[in-house]
């Protein structure tokens, strides 16, 4: 039975899997299995993965779902003592793995462990660095505020912390892994390992860049949370509301630069105002947009 199991959801995944998991197979940490979940792919997804001759890989096939429901399906068939998630338009540098397993191993007390994130666009070029958090312990609070997880590809964690908070919430199509990060943190304690480890793909086709829908899950997430938490904690709404709509505005900055839907980034950046600490962040991420944009 491996120590770990590694969930990767795909749909349709020809472009990018093959480098995601050959991500996985270079881990310094080799005491892993993969299940790739293919919910209902059309295109040569499942070929490429068949085309890796290592027995740690395990390709199951589902009917066409979301990503909530995917994860889920690879939690159900695991019996490893950790689990690990990575979409299949993702990365993971060589010692994410181990350096999360030694994270935890160090830490007993904590039950999920998380790195640092850096962005890249769909041809794998580097965008922007991540938020680079060092939070520890008790993250509920900063993680109500913004996501400074910043990936659905990050963490590595406890099976049985997974089990006990119930998965990933298989009614949201998005922002489900902040949901579950939440509901982990309302429970158990974080360790962070202050290194990039994890590369988060900038795809237009992907569902974050569905604007409309991204922005009601995110919207319903904080309401959930703050429906459910204490009055310490409701001077902090305000600030997750800013944070969300700012990492709105960024990302339909990035699909204006390329579909000119002028009037959305107009609108966050009106709602975003009210927080004026956080200009640095937006003007530095919007202006490495427009440049890239720029020089291409």
């Amino acid at each position: 039975m491996p120590l770990i199991s590694v969930i990767m959801p795909v749909y349709n995944g020809e472009k990018t899997i093959k480098e995601a998991i050959s991500s996985v197979l270079n881990q310094t940490f080799s005491d892993f299995e993969l299940l790739v979940i293919d919910n209902g792919s059309i295109d040569n997804t499942d070929d490429i993965v068949n085309s890796f001759k290592d027995k740690r890989i395990r390709l199951l096939n589902t009917p066409r779902t979301n990503s909530a429901k995917s994860r889920n399906y690879g939690i159900a068939k695991s019996n490893a003592e950790y689990l690990s998630f990575l979409d299949a338009d993702d990365l993971w540098l060589q010692d994410k793995l181990l350096e999360q397993y030694r994270a935890l191993q160090q830490r007993p007390e904590a039950a999920v462990a998380y790195s640092w994130t850096d962005h890249i666009d769909e041809n794998g070029k580097f965008l922007y660095p991540g938020t680079h958090a060092q939070f520890t312990g008790n993250v509920y609070p900063e993680l109500l505020v913004s996501d400074f997880i910043e990936s659905g590809s990050n963490i590595l964690v406890k099976k049985s912390a997974v089990c006990y908070c119930g998965g990933f919430d298989e009614s949201l199509n998005t922002a489900e892994d902040w949901d579950f990060w939440l509901r982990l943190a309302r429970v158990y304690t974080f360790t962070v390992i202050p290194r990039v480890h994890v590369l988060y793909r900038h795809c237009l086709r992907s569902k974050s860049f569905n604007i409309s829908a991204h922005k009601k899950a995110v919207l319903s997430v904080i309401e959930r949370n703050y429906a459910r938490n204490p009055l310490l904690l409701q001077q902090l709404k305000k600030q997750s509301y800013a944070y969300a709509n700012l990492y709105l505005c960024c990302k339909t900055v990035e699909q204006y630069l390329t579909k000119h839907n002028w009037y959305r980034p107009i609108l966050y950046l009106w709602l975003w105002c009210n927080n004026i600490s956080l200009l640095r962040i937006a003007c530095k991420r919007i202006a490495v947009l427009i440049l890239r944009h720029i020089h291409r």
